[in-house]
């Protein structure tokens, strides 16, 4: 699902965060916080990167039938781009989440993350519900991505973690 991916220990960073709340370390916390965003912002720039580079296709139009310009000049990937956030959390349920923001798309295309993920593209021809095209896109661009960077953000808030420990000892 192109939604949202979580990357959490939940309980190292639980356990963890109980203990910097009972220490007082607001720099500490800040700190950590600070390096847990840092671990995610090469996931959020390649999944950015991936979807403005998609290659989206299709067969094309049929001989002799007339086309017109596109009724809207908003960029579908780059307005897709634009709306993958990251959010870090120390406190609650810890960890840091990487996700497309509904709320930072436009009402027509709130679904069309998880639709380009899953490669097959349907739509009406220039609002037209009458007439329906078909597009591919390589399915899975946010799977495969997250998939990708899954071991390394791991690796990185593991150490940060124990970094932290560390200090509190």
């Amino acid at each position: 699902m192109a939604g949202s991916v979580r990357i959490i220990g939940t309980g190292q960073l639980l356990e963890l965060q109980r203990r910097l709340r009972r220490a007082g370390h607001e720099n500490i916390r800040a700190s950590m916080q600070r390096r847990i965003r840092r671990a995610a912002e090469p996931l959020k720039s390649d999944l950015q990167d991936k979807i403005r580079t998609l290659n989206i296709s299709s067969q094309g139009r049929a001989g002799g039938r007339r086309g017109g310009p596109s009724p809207t000049t908003r960029p579908l990937r780059a307005t897709i781009a634009n709306a993958i956030r990251i959010s870090v959390r120390t406190s609650g349920d810890p960890g840091a989440r990487v996700w497309v923001d509904k709320g930072a798309l436009p009402a027509d295309l709130k679904r069309m993350p998880d639709v380009i993920n899953e490669g097959r593209i349907r739509h009406p021809v220039f609002g037209n519900r009458r007439r329906w095209a078909t597009q591919w896109a390589d399915a899975g661009w946010w799977d495969k991505t997250v998939r990708d960077h899954t071991p390394r953000i791991t690796r990185e808030v593991e150490r940060v973690v124990n970094d932290v420990r560390r200090h509190l000892e």
